[in-house]
């Protein structure tokens, strides 16, 4: 849990406690909290947990789940979920709690969990007898002796603590070291889930979420594809070299995504979408705002997913007569690009064949690159005669155009090549090369950018320094073979200039150029001034 602000952690001292507790130690405090522990945290015999499972229920709603709290002034249990045990400590004044699952204390006044040395001392020894009770009543006498102490908390020594003091910043990771690359066994056609794993855990903001335990489940047990995701980041990052076999994943795929169950191969697309969806829908709960705000992207949402993921995409209509603009924005995960050789009309925007370059793409001679396709994606687009809307200074219906632009960047910007174009006369694959930059600033395609393009014709933005719109390439998944036939690889970025082909079980090293050489199906750039080297 994150600490109360009123926390302080001198290096090599003792951490200093909440003031809020000093309320609470009087008289007979320790052996009360003590009982507390033993009764209703660390059930270490079958008649403590049929005790607490029995007696452990919110006194308002009795709910035995939504996080349950105990108030430490008085018996009182309410769901931290639900906020009754928030209306408990306000009307009675009782500004202590104690989560019943994980043994954490709870400052109402500071509104956070706090730390406060002897009541962990407390939590540590009750854990401790509980833990050594319940495995000599369940072990064989000749295992029993000592196995509870394997689970210790671990406290850092002087000695770590004098490394720690010297070396205040985050670790960073050598350019040899490979921890993090992982193969990943074929189930059975599942290559498609396989490559999208790849990149999912190698997107360095998820990492640090699920490396450091943020997720707090609130669904029924082996159900939460948050809590399988977090499993997988620990066995990707664990050191282990053998391929890892998600059979768990791909079975809570198959209960949550029933459109992808089966032993068919699937789009990747497809199963990227789903999976964010399953995601955002599973750690609702892991919001960094507890206090009702709405999040600042366009779900409205503080979970870890749309964090990262999601994006505003402003649509403009105009109507011909008399110009009146009617404005919409929309999430997104991901921008679909039509490529040429679509049964889709493609606007031909490259410069030409002078070998200029734009957005770091080198334009060859009949080339088509990613910055085309974006150009094309933004560009006004006449909506004709068949489409007309009502327009709201008109009050009539009138032609219009219509033309989308980013009204807000995500962190991880995902790009979707439309290369399987399914029609009522035609079903194949579209093979076109298209060329990609490591490096992308998407500033000519932000909406407040849209007056330096005229005419659908590319100008240089005066904004060209901002940085808050430039990205990093980091994956890219490709897909080879035809549109009944084919398979999905990836390649990953361990480090800034180091590239790893995954063939499911199988990862080899890769060179920039087989990246940037790869004919390119999802693409996924993160922005640069929140990655880490």
């Amino acid at each position: 849990h994150p600490l109360c602000p009123c926390t302080i952690y001198p290096l090599g001292g003792s951490p200093a406690g909440c003031s809020h507790v000093n309320g609470y130690k009087v008289d007979n405090w320790k052996q009360n909290l003590r009982v507390i522990y033993q009764c209703f945290v660390w059930s270490g015999t079958a008649e403590t947990r049929r005790r607490k499972a029995k007696s452990c229920i919110c006194h308002m709603c009795g709910a035995h789940l939504n996080r349950l709290h105990s108030c430490l002034y008085c018996v009182f249990f309410g769901c931290f979920t639900k906020k009754h045990i928030h209306e408990h400590a306000k009307n009675k004044r009782h500004n202590l709690a104690i989560d019943l699952l994980y043994g954490g204390i709870y400052c109402f006044v500071c509104q956070d969990y706090i730390y406060d040395k002897d009541m962990e001392q407390i939590a540590k020894e009750e854990q401790r007898k509980a833990w050594k009770f319940s495995l000599v009543i369940s072990a064989p006498s000749h295992l029993s002796t000592g196995i509870g102490e394997k689970y210790t908390t671990w406290e850092p020594t002087k000695r770590e603590l004098e490394l720690l003091r010297h070396n205040p910043k985050r670790r960073k990771i050598t350019t040899n070291c490979t921890i993090g690359l992982r193969g990943l066994i074929n189930l059975g056609n599942t290559c498609f889930m396989n490559c999208i794993v790849q990149a999912l855990t190698h997107t360095p903001l998820l990492r640090d979420f699920f490396l450091s335990d943020r997720h707090k489940c609130e669904m029924q047990s082996n159900s939460c594809l948050v809590c399988e995701m977090s499993q997988l980041f620990q066995e990707f990052y664990s050191g282990h070299r053998s391929p890892h076999i998600p059979f768990r994943l791909l079975h809570l795929v198959w209960t949550h995504a029933r459109h992808l169950a089966g032993y068919e191969q699937q789009d990747a697309h497809e199963f990227l979408i789903a999976a964010l969806d399953v995601l955002h829908r599973h750690c609702k709960g892991d919001t960094i705002n507890d206090n009702g705000k709405k999040a600042n992207n366009p779900n409205h949402c503080n979970c870890i997913i749309d964090q990262i993921f999601t994006g505003g995409l402003q649509s403009d209509v105009t109507c011909q007569v008399c110009h009146g603009v009617s404005t919409t924005i929309d999430p997104f995960w991901d921008i679909s690009l039509d490529l040429p050789g679509s049964s889709t009309p493609f606007w031909p925007l490259s410069p030409g064949g002078d070998g200029s370059t734009v957005n770091g793409e080198s334009h060859l001679s009949g080339s088509t690159t990613l910055t085309d396709c974006l150009r094309r994606f933004t560009r006004p687009e006449h909506l004709g005669s068949s489409a007309k809307i009502k327009c709201g200074g008109c009050h009539s219906y009138q032609e219009s155009t219509k033309q989308l632009t980013m009204k807000k960047l995500p962190i991880v910007a995902c790009f979707h090549l439309k290369r399987f174009e399914h029609s009522a006369k035609l079903r194949r694959k579209i093979t076109t090369y298209v060329s990609f930059p490591l490096e992308l600033d998407m500033t000519p395609f932000m909406a407040s950018s849209k007056e330096s393009r005229m005419n659908g014709q590319y100008q240089q933005s005066v904004d060209v320094l901002n940085n808050d719109n430039k990205y990093s390439l980091f994956a890219v998944v490709n897909h080879q073979g035809t549109l009944e036939s084919g398979h999905y690889t990836s390649f990953i970025r361990q480090h800034k200039d180091q590239w790893f082909k995954c063939d499911d079980a199988i990862i080899t090293k890769a060179s920039i150029k087989d990246v940037l050489d790869s004919e390119g199906y999802l693409l996924f750039y993160h922005k640069q001034f929140l990655e880490y080297e």
